[in-house]
């Protein structure tokens, strides 16, 4: 039993928080929740997590975590619709940094993934 904060910044426990999303014993039930339980697997190191969240026509062959790089702390901006906007920080070798990104989720066989990056003002996307 993990009684540690949850990564995903949430203010519960890992245990009652992202653990069940990650270990399958419970289903996300917003595109905010599946970004916040998707940056707590990177945390902890649940990529098979990450891999299955992913939309199969997105996602890459292969999740490797880049070495040396750990993820501190996760501020959500928005969450509107199937889109979230957050802020992801982490330390690596070269230093501190953080990654800003606005995410495009969608229900697939009732279960809500990450399909990718939203595009910026100006670039047109295809929805899956």
């Amino acid at each position: 039993m993990f009684t540690r904060d949850c990564p995903c910044g949430s203010a519960s426990t890992y245990d009652s928080c992202c653990g069940p999303l990650h270990r399958g014993t419970a289903l996300a039930t917003t595109p905010e929740q599946l970004m916040r339980s998707r940056f707590a697997a990177y945390a902890v190191g649940e990529t098979d997590y990450v891999f299955r969240t992913w939309h199969p026509r997105t996602r890459p062959d292969d999740l490797a975590p880049e070495p040396g790089l750990t993820w501190t702390r996760l501020e959500v901006l928005d969450a509107t619709g199937d889109e979230v906007e957050f802020v992801a920080h982490y330390d690596s070798p070269s230093g501190v940094g953080s990654l800003h990104e606005r995410s495009v989720f969608a229900q697939r066989g009732g279960r809500w993934v990450y399909v990718g990056v939203a595009p910026q003002s100006g670039e047109r996307s295809v929805r899956q």
